[in-house]
């Protein structure tokens, strides 16, 4: 199990499937800042709410200069309908082979009715422009993530500015 990049240390690049058709990698935002955020699966409760919610801020994460990417081990056909179906803003990217969720440590033993599972853990990494890791939330509570999110982008696009 790989842990968490800490604040500071350069994020784990890739370069990832999407929706859409085509490939992301990471590299291609230096000079960006990035919203990296993994969850869970597509379509579900939690993971639809914190993608609603993103979506709806996407024109106030631009504005911030930043670029909002979902991760999750769905594939990019899953994501194609994901998107469709709730008119979702975020570039969604396919880590089906788990490369990039353990990269980031959130390849995680979960617990659900007693049952041991591994899963991924809803985590998001704030990336600066340099490529390094500017801040972490490591165990998403949906309430408040997105503006508080949102609130760290812009303090890092002041800071660098």
């Amino acid at each position: 199990m790989s842990t968490m990049p800490e604040p500071g240390s350069p994020a784990p690049d890739f370069t990832l499937p999407r929706d859409g058709g085509g490939t992301v990698s990471l590299h291609d935002f230096r000079g960006k800042i990035v919203v990296l955020y993994f969850y869970p699966k597509d379509d579900t409760t939690g993971c639809t709410k914190e993608a609603i919610g993103f979506s709806e801020n996407i024109d106030d994460f631009a504005k911030a200069g930043a670029t909002v990417i979902g991760v999750s081990k769905d594939s990019p056909q899953k994501h194609d309908k994901f998107k469709a179906k709730y008119d979702l803003k975020v570039i969604l990217a396919a880590d089906e082979n788990l490369d990039v969720i353990k990269a980031y440590g959130v390849w995680v033993e979960k617990s659900m009715y007693g049952r041991r599972y591994m899963g991924t853990q809803r985590a998001t990494f704030l990336i600066d422009a340099n490529g390094k890791v500017a801040k972490v939330w490591p165990k998403v509570k949906l309430k408040d993530h997105v503006s508080e999110v949102l609130e760290a982008v812009r303090a890092l696009a002041a800071d660098s500015a």
